[in-house]
Protein backbone atom coordinates (compact mmCIF):
# COMPACT_ATOMS: atom_id res chain seq x y z
CA UNK A 1 0.00 0.00 0.00
CA UNK A 2 1.22 3.47 -0.72
CA UNK A 3 0.63 6.83 1.54
CA UNK A 4 1.45 9.71 0.20
CA UNK A 5 1.94 12.59 2.72
CA UNK A 6 1.03 16.16 1.27
CA UNK A 7 2.34 18.37 2.58
CA UNK A 8 5.73 17.18 4.51
CA UNK A 9 6.25 19.62 7.34
CA UNK A 10 6.34 19.09 11.07
CA UNK A 11 3.11 17.03 11.25
CA UNK A 12 3.23 15.77 8.14
CA UNK A 13 7.03 14.31 8.44
CA UNK A 14 5.96 12.73 11.72
CA UNK A 15 3.25 10.85 10.31
CA UNK A 16 5.02 9.77 7.32
CA UNK A 17 8.16 8.54 9.76
CA UNK A 18 6.00 6.50 11.49
CA UNK A 19 4.06 4.75 8.66
CA UNK A 20 7.37 4.07 6.95
CA UNK A 21 8.92 2.47 10.22
CA UNK A 22 5.83 -0.08 10.17
CA UNK A 23 6.69 -0.96 6.81
CA UNK A 24 4.46 1.15 4.46
CA UNK A 25 5.67 2.80 0.84
CA UNK A 26 5.74 6.45 1.45
CA UNK A 27 5.86 9.19 -0.74
CA UNK A 28 6.62 12.91 0.95
CA UNK A 29 5.61 15.67 -0.57
CA UNK A 30 6.89 18.90 0.03
CA UNK A 31 8.98 21.99 -1.57
CA UNK A 32 11.47 24.46 -0.65
CA UNK A 33 14.69 23.99 1.99
CA UNK A 34 12.02 21.11 3.82
CA UNK A 35 11.96 18.92 -0.31
CA UNK A 36 16.05 19.56 -0.43
CA UNK A 37 16.44 18.64 3.58
CA UNK A 38 14.26 15.68 3.28
CA UNK A 39 16.20 14.47 -0.10
CA UNK A 40 19.36 13.61 2.46
CA UNK A 41 16.85 11.89 4.97
CA UNK A 42 14.68 12.68 7.93
CA UNK A 43 15.76 12.80 11.08
CA UNK A 44 13.26 12.43 14.18
CA UNK A 45 13.85 12.91 17.79
CA UNK A 46 11.66 13.54 20.58
CA UNK A 47 9.54 10.22 21.34
CA UNK A 48 11.43 8.46 19.09
CA UNK A 49 14.85 8.72 17.96
CA UNK A 50 15.78 7.75 14.15
CA UNK A 51 16.72 8.25 11.26
CA UNK A 52 15.04 7.50 7.98
CA UNK A 53 15.96 7.37 4.03
CA UNK A 54 12.56 9.09 2.42
CA UNK A 55 11.59 9.23 -1.11
CA UNK A 56 10.70 13.08 -1.10
CA UNK A 57 9.53 15.23 -4.28
CA UNK A 58 7.68 18.49 -5.06
CA UNK A 59 4.25 17.02 -6.94
CA UNK A 60 2.17 14.52 -5.78
CA UNK A 61 1.72 11.14 -7.16
CA UNK A 62 -0.96 8.09 -7.50
CA UNK A 63 -1.49 6.39 -3.92
CA UNK A 64 -4.02 4.99 -2.43
CA UNK A 65 -3.87 6.77 0.98
CA UNK A 66 -3.53 10.55 0.91
CA UNK A 67 -3.16 12.79 4.37
CA UNK A 68 -3.42 16.54 3.72
CA UNK A 69 -1.15 18.54 5.94
CA UNK A 70 -0.54 21.35 4.30
CA UNK A 71 -1.50 24.91 6.31
CA UNK A 72 -4.41 25.80 5.62
CA UNK A 73 -4.53 28.48 2.96
CA UNK A 74 -2.43 25.92 1.15
CA UNK A 75 -5.26 23.80 0.60
CA UNK A 76 -6.73 24.96 -3.32
CA UNK A 77 -3.23 24.77 -4.08
CA UNK A 78 -3.00 21.51 -3.12
CA UNK A 79 -6.04 20.07 -4.03
CA UNK A 80 -5.48 21.58 -7.29
CA UNK A 81 -2.20 19.45 -7.90
CA UNK A 82 -4.20 16.35 -6.48
CA UNK A 83 -6.63 16.95 -8.92
CA UNK A 84 -4.05 15.82 -11.76
CA UNK A 85 -3.15 12.38 -10.44
CA UNK A 86 -4.74 9.48 -8.55
CA UNK A 87 -4.47 10.16 -4.49
CA UNK A 88 -6.93 7.69 -3.97
CA UNK A 89 -8.43 8.09 0.06
CA UNK A 90 -7.75 11.79 0.72
CA UNK A 91 -7.72 12.45 4.58
CA UNK A 92 -7.75 15.84 6.09
CA UNK A 93 -5.43 16.13 9.18
CA UNK A 94 -5.25 20.09 9.20
CA UNK A 95 -6.05 23.01 11.33
CA UNK A 96 -9.42 24.64 10.81
CA UNK A 97 -12.63 24.52 9.20
CA UNK A 98 -13.16 24.62 5.51
CA UNK A 99 -10.34 22.61 4.21
CA UNK A 100 -12.55 19.73 3.31
CA UNK A 101 -14.92 21.05 1.41
CA UNK A 102 -11.62 22.48 -0.76
CA UNK A 103 -10.62 19.26 -1.35
CA UNK A 104 -13.98 18.09 -2.26
CA UNK A 105 -14.13 20.43 -5.48
CA UNK A 106 -11.23 18.52 -6.67
CA UNK A 107 -10.83 15.02 -5.28
CA UNK A 108 -13.21 12.21 -5.48
CA UNK A 109 -13.21 10.95 -2.20
CA UNK A 110 -12.40 13.20 1.09
CA UNK A 111 -12.60 12.29 4.41
CA UNK A 112 -12.37 14.84 7.25
CA UNK A 113 -9.73 14.57 10.01
CA UNK A 114 -8.76 15.64 13.52
CA UNK A 115 -5.37 14.77 14.94
CA UNK A 116 -3.70 15.96 18.90
CA UNK A 117 -0.26 14.20 17.75
CA UNK A 118 1.83 17.08 18.70
CA UNK A 119 5.09 17.87 16.23
CA UNK A 120 7.33 20.54 15.45
CA UNK A 121 10.22 21.21 12.58
CA UNK A 122 13.63 21.61 14.99
CA UNK A 123 14.86 22.24 11.56
CA UNK A 124 14.75 21.44 7.64
CA UNK A 125 14.54 17.82 7.73
CA UNK A 126 14.23 17.26 11.18
CA UNK A 127 11.29 16.98 12.82
CA UNK A 128 10.39 16.77 16.70
CA UNK A 129 8.26 14.28 17.87
CA UNK A 130 6.53 16.16 21.34
CA UNK A 131 3.80 14.58 22.15
CA UNK A 132 1.54 11.22 21.40
CA UNK A 133 -2.63 12.43 20.67
CA UNK A 134 -5.24 10.85 19.50
CA UNK A 135 -6.40 11.17 15.98
CA UNK A 136 -10.05 10.89 14.13
CA UNK A 137 -10.99 10.04 11.30
CA UNK A 138 -14.76 10.21 9.56
CA UNK A 139 -16.69 10.93 6.19
CA UNK A 140 -18.55 14.64 6.85
CA UNK A 141 -21.83 13.56 6.21
CA UNK A 142 -21.79 11.38 9.23
CA UNK A 143 -22.04 7.77 7.81
CA UNK A 144 -19.24 5.20 8.75
CA UNK A 145 -17.61 4.23 5.53
CA UNK A 146 -15.33 1.33 4.64
CA UNK A 147 -12.73 3.96 3.43
CA UNK A 148 -12.84 6.20 6.67
CA UNK A 149 -12.39 2.63 8.64
CA UNK A 150 -9.80 1.68 6.28
CA UNK A 151 -8.03 4.86 6.90
CA UNK A 152 -8.18 4.41 10.72
CA UNK A 153 -6.82 1.12 10.52
CA UNK A 154 -3.36 2.16 8.78
CA UNK A 155 -3.07 4.72 11.02
CA UNK A 156 -3.23 1.89 14.09
CA UNK A 157 -0.78 -0.32 11.99
CA UNK A 158 1.45 2.89 12.10
CA UNK A 159 1.50 2.58 15.68
CA UNK A 160 -1.36 5.92 16.03
CA UNK A 161 -3.99 5.69 18.09
CA UNK A 162 -6.53 7.06 15.71
CA UNK A 163 -10.56 5.69 15.42
CA UNK A 164 -13.15 6.39 12.64
CA UNK A 165 -16.16 8.32 13.86
CA UNK A 166 -19.60 9.26 12.51
CA UNK A 167 -19.26 12.86 14.22
CA UNK A 168 -15.69 14.29 12.07
CA UNK A 169 -17.97 17.48 11.47
CA UNK A 170 -18.72 18.23 14.85
CA UNK A 171 -14.66 16.99 16.01
CA UNK A 172 -13.94 19.43 13.14
CA UNK A 173 -15.13 22.42 14.67
CA UNK A 174 -14.56 21.46 18.44
CA UNK A 175 -10.42 21.41 17.61
CA UNK A 176 -11.16 25.06 16.07
CA UNK A 177 -12.95 26.08 18.84
CA UNK A 178 -10.48 25.38 21.34
CA UNK A 179 -7.44 26.41 18.49
CA UNK A 180 -9.21 29.42 18.12
CA UNK A 181 -8.93 30.17 22.39
CA UNK A 182 -5.52 28.93 22.70
CA UNK A 183 -3.12 29.81 19.39
CA UNK A 184 -3.78 33.58 19.00
CA UNK A 185 -3.17 34.88 22.62
CA UNK A 186 -0.17 32.26 22.31
CA UNK A 187 0.61 34.33 19.45
CA UNK A 188 0.30 37.67 20.44
CA UNK A 189 1.65 37.16 24.00
CA UNK A 190 4.78 34.96 23.37
CA UNK A 191 3.92 32.62 25.78
CA UNK A 192 3.26 28.51 25.77
CA UNK A 193 -0.02 27.11 26.06
CA UNK A 194 0.14 26.86 29.91
CA UNK A 195 -0.26 30.07 30.19
CA UNK A 196 -4.04 31.08 28.67
CA UNK A 197 -4.87 29.17 31.57
CA UNK A 198 -2.08 30.44 34.34
CA UNK A 199 -2.54 34.24 33.82
CA UNK A 200 -5.80 35.48 34.26
CA UNK A 201 -5.79 38.34 32.22
CA UNK A 202 -5.21 35.76 29.49
CA UNK A 203 -7.88 33.11 30.40
CA UNK A 204 -10.47 35.85 30.50
CA UNK A 205 -9.77 36.51 26.95
CA UNK A 206 -9.38 32.32 26.25
CA UNK A 207 -13.00 31.93 28.14
CA UNK A 208 -14.38 34.53 26.01
CA UNK A 209 -12.93 33.15 22.60
CA UNK A 210 -14.79 30.22 24.04
CA UNK A 211 -18.01 31.27 24.91
CA UNK A 212 -18.65 32.66 21.26
CA UNK A 213 -17.37 29.77 19.95
CA UNK A 214 -19.75 27.63 22.01
CA UNK A 215 -22.79 30.04 21.13
CA UNK A 216 -21.79 29.57 17.53
CA UNK A 217 -21.97 25.34 17.87
CA UNK A 218 -24.46 25.43 19.74
CA UNK A 219 -26.70 27.19 16.73
CA UNK A 220 -25.25 24.28 14.32
CA UNK A 221 -26.88 22.30 17.20
CA UNK A 222 -23.92 20.72 19.13
CA UNK A 223 -23.15 21.02 22.69
CA UNK A 224 -20.01 21.63 23.39
CA UNK A 225 -18.57 22.57 26.37
CA UNK A 226 -15.65 25.14 24.78
CA UNK A 227 -14.60 26.75 28.31
CA UNK A 228 -13.55 23.53 30.23
CA UNK A 229 -12.44 21.93 27.24
CA UNK A 230 -10.06 24.63 26.49
CA UNK A 231 -9.42 24.50 29.78
CA UNK A 232 -7.97 20.87 29.72
CA UNK A 233 -5.97 21.06 26.85
CA UNK A 234 -4.20 24.12 27.53
CA UNK A 235 -3.49 22.13 30.97
CA UNK A 236 -2.58 18.89 28.98
CA UNK A 237 -0.38 21.04 26.22
CA UNK A 238 1.15 23.56 28.84
CA UNK A 239 4.75 22.83 27.96
CA UNK A 240 3.66 23.17 23.85
CA UNK A 241 4.57 26.09 22.14
CA UNK A 242 1.25 26.70 19.18
CA UNK A 243 1.79 26.23 15.65
CA UNK A 244 0.56 29.74 15.48
CA UNK A 245 2.92 31.56 18.11
CA UNK A 246 5.82 29.41 15.79
CA UNK A 247 3.93 30.90 12.76
CA UNK A 248 4.49 34.41 13.97
CA UNK A 249 7.96 34.15 15.27
CA UNK A 250 9.26 33.34 12.61
CA UNK A 251 7.26 35.85 10.45
CA UNK A 252 5.17 33.62 8.23
CA UNK A 253 1.54 33.45 7.33
CA UNK A 254 -0.93 32.04 10.46
CA UNK A 255 -4.19 29.69 9.37
CA UNK A 256 -6.13 32.68 11.65
CA UNK A 257 -8.21 32.80 8.78
CA UNK A 258 -9.61 28.96 8.79
CA UNK A 259 -9.33 29.34 13.04
CA UNK A 260 -10.78 32.54 14.42
CA UNK A 261 -12.07 34.20 10.82
CA UNK A 262 -13.74 30.39 10.33
CA UNK A 263 -16.04 31.55 13.97
CA UNK A 264 -16.39 34.98 12.87
CA UNK A 265 -18.12 34.15 9.54
CA UNK A 266 -20.28 31.36 11.27
CA UNK A 267 -21.23 33.68 13.40
CA UNK A 268 -22.82 36.30 11.05
CA UNK A 269 -24.50 33.32 9.22
CA UNK A 270 -26.22 32.42 11.77
CA UNK A 271 -26.33 36.12 13.24
CA UNK A 272 -24.69 35.65 16.22
CA UNK A 273 -21.43 38.54 17.16
CA UNK A 274 -18.18 37.16 17.99
CA UNK A 275 -16.22 40.33 18.63
CA UNK A 276 -13.16 38.64 20.69
CA UNK A 277 -12.81 36.31 18.14
CA UNK A 278 -12.89 39.25 15.56
CA UNK A 279 -10.47 41.42 17.28
CA UNK A 280 -7.77 38.34 17.81
CA UNK A 281 -8.57 37.94 14.25
CA UNK A 282 -7.60 41.28 13.11
CA UNK A 283 -4.73 41.89 15.57
CA UNK A 284 -3.06 38.41 14.23
CA UNK A 285 -3.51 39.58 10.42
CA UNK A 286 -2.01 43.06 12.17
CA UNK A 287 0.88 41.05 12.90
CA UNK A 288 1.34 39.10 9.62
CA UNK A 289 1.15 42.53 7.77
CA UNK A 290 3.93 43.71 9.69
CA UNK A 291 6.08 41.51 9.52
CA UNK A 292 5.33 40.93 5.73
CA UNK A 293 7.05 44.91 5.45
Amino acid sequence: MKIQIMGAGALGSLVGALMQLSGFDVVFVARGKQLSALKGGLRVSGLIQTELDVYATRKPENADITFVTVKAYDTKAAAKELAEVDPGIVCSLQNGVGNEEILQKYCDKVLGGVTSYAANLADYGHVVYAGEGFTYVGELDGRMSNEAVEVAEVLRKAGMRAEAVSDIHFRIWAKAVINAAINPITALCRVKNGMVVENENLWRVAEAVALEGREVMLRMGYDFDAVSEVRKVAEMTAENRSSMLQDVERERRTEIDFINGAIVRKGRELGINCPVNETLLYLIRGVESGSSH
